[in-house]
Formats: C-alpha cells, structure tokens, sequence
C-alpha cells in the first residue's frame, strides 16, 4: 500500500528533522524542505496529501508559500497546516484568513501534531466520497464531518414532524428559520400573481431539501410551501445549516450539492414555461411530474389535480384540460375518476423534441 506523503517546509533544522522523525514512525512518507521556495518547487513536484510549513524563514515565508500554492491549480487544493511560534500566535489568523486548514503553535506535541494531520486525511477523505443527494448522503456528511473535527455542536439527528394535506411549511415573505427535509409525502411550493392566480414554482417528493434558497442568500421566503399529501418532514435549525455552509468552503460545497441536486432540472423546467408551446409544456409537466411522484409507484394516475397540474404549467385549467383531451384522444393519457393517468410516458416525453 502506497504511503501518504506528507511536506515539511520550516528553516529549523532541528523542528523539520523532528517533525519528519514522528511522520515517519507512524507510518508516512516525509519530504523536507529547508525554505519556502524550495518547498513550492518540491510541492509542485511530488504534489504531498498535505504541508506543514512555518511562518516566519528567510527568502519566503509561510504567507508566500500559500500565496504561490494556491495561485498554481494543481497545488491549490493540498491541506495547508501552518506552524507558528507563541510570540506569533496573533498571525495565525491571517494564514486562516488566506486559507491555511489548520495551525499548531511551536512547541507542539506530538499527539497536536498526529490530530492535526489525521483531522486533515479525514477532510481529504471527505471531498473524494460521493455522497448521495438524500438524506442518508446528508447524515453520512454530517457524521463524517464530525468526526473530522470540522463541524462542532451540531445535532446527530433531528426532529421529524408530521404534516396533513393543505398545512403550510412556511410563507412568501416570511424569515426562515428552518431547513426542510421531506422524508414522505408531498409538498409544492407557489407564488401568487397580481391577479390572484397560482403559479407552482416547484414540487418536491421524498428526498427532497425545501427552502434552502432564501437560508443561502439571507433572504426572506420568495414563494409560501404547502403539503400536498402527509407528510414527514425532519426540521434541521437555520444554526445548523449555516454552520455546515460556513465552517469550511470545501465542505460547504459537498453539502450544497447534496441539497441543490434539483436545481438545474427547475431551471429546465423554467425555460421550457418561456419559450415552449402549450402543448409542449403540459408534456414536459406531466413528464416532470411522472419522474417526481410516479416513477416506481404501483399507482399509474398522477397523486395531483388538474388545478396544480395547470398552475404547474402557468396556464389556465381550462386550457389544460383542452390539450389533456387532445392526449387522450392521441393515445398519451387518460383519466380515470377526475385523475390523469399516463398511458405512453415515451410518446409523451417525444413531443419535447
């Protein structure tokens, strides 16, 4: 098994020799380098999982090392753990404020030094995992970001509520304070226009974030979300979430993909309601909406009335139920007991192109 390579950049030979010794006994491959441009030139070269480095050496310090790592794409990303001396202590911040994943000020043990590094391999470990975007990707992130040290006084698990149909999650204009997790059930989420009318801005089903868009931006609620059949609904606090998106960036990222893993399928949805034909815009609907509630179901009919299946659309019910005619007669769907059931999903998702 390959040893993980480990880059030591400090101009005390006594602290670079001893500090290699304590990586070599447990099991790493050190590499040392005498000053800072050495060490940028040995990084670029053998790119290490990670690099100690002092602060303060002659010719290029610590701040100058960083500098230059992250200006090169293929250095940017190695975890950087600075090494400070107490009368610097107060410099620390601004090797953080650069970048810098950690510190240890001199003299360190070596069970600080040993934390340090693993706390760094945990990370590393972290960004490589493909999480997936549900709520078992979403506790698994969260647990192994614990156990990194990379996340502090954050709930190992949360409150699940239960929602009945028609009860609002929250309301258009309202100050979040919570995110949402849909375990079961469904949920739709709609504005209203200046002339009373709905419009749906999203659906959301099992597995599905709600209302991360206006915790992300600091913003009030732009839409107000509603449960459409009962529903399950873990509460994670505003603290929490905020934690989770502020603590580290490359963490921050993780976690944004596992929640916004619908985002680019609503922004399809919202060009096709621009530019696509009525006809086009109800099959791309009752597509989106087989795909959300349907697909794998042992239901065939859509779980939604014709009212949303129209406010989905932006259209009135009127002209949806003309072209829900149209597909019926061409094959596409039928409707049994007031509800759409969709007979040719292929046929129907070939009118898109």
């Amino acid at each position: 098994m390959e040893k993980t390579t480990i880059l030591i950049i400090d101009d005390n030979e006594d602290i670079r020799e001893n500090t290699a010794e304590i990586l070599d006994l447990a099991g790493y491959r050190t590499l040392t380098a005498e000053n800072g441009r050495v060490g940028v030139d040995i990084a670029a070269r053998e790119m290490p999982a990670i690099i100690v480095c002092d602060i303060m050496m002659p010719e290029l310090d610590g701040y100058g090392v960083l500098h230059l790592l992250h200006k090169n794409p293929e250095t940017q990303s190695i975890p950087f753990i600075f090494l400070t001396a107490k009368t610097e202590r107060s410099d620390y911040r601004r090797g953080m404020e650069m970048g810098a994943d950690d510190y240890l000020t001199k003299p360190f043990t070596q069970v600080e030094l040993m934390n340090a590094i693993e706390a760094r391999l945990k990370k590393i470990r972290i960004l490589k995992e493909e999480y997936a975007p549900n709520q078992q990707g979403f506790n698994s992130l969260i647990k192994d970001a614990k156990n990194a040290g990379l996340l502090e006084k954050v709930a190992n698990a949360y409150e699940v509520i239960s929602y009945t149909k028609k009860q609002v999650l929250y309301n258009e204009g309202k100050r979040p304070k919570h995110l949402f997790y849909l375990e079961k059930g469904k949920v739709k989420s709609y504005k209203m226009h200046e002339d009373g009318k709905e419009y749906i801005t999203d659906l959301y089903n099992a597995g599905d974030f709600i209302g991360y868009a206006a915790l992300i931006e600091d913003t009030n609620y732009d839409d107000t979300a509603v449960v459409i059949e009962n529903a399950e609904i873990m509460l994670i606090p505003r603290e929490d979430f905020l934690q989770f998106i502020y603590t580290d960036p490359a963490i921050a990222a993780r976690f944004i993909k596992i929640i916004t893993h619908n985002v680019k399928a609503k922004e399809e949805r919202m060009l096709n309601l621009a530019y696509s034909t009525l006809r086009k815009r109800v099959a791309a609907a009752l597509s989106d909406i087989y795909n959300k509630f349907q697909k794998g179901s042992a239901s065939p009919s859509l779980d939604i009335t014709r009212e949303d299946v129209a406010n989905y659309v932006g259209t009135a019910t009127e002209s949806l139920i003309r072209t829900i005619t149209d597909f019926k007669s061409e094959g596409l769907v039928d409707v049994v007991n007031g509800k759409i059931r969709i007979t040719n999903i292929k046929n129907l998702q070939d009118l898109l192109y």
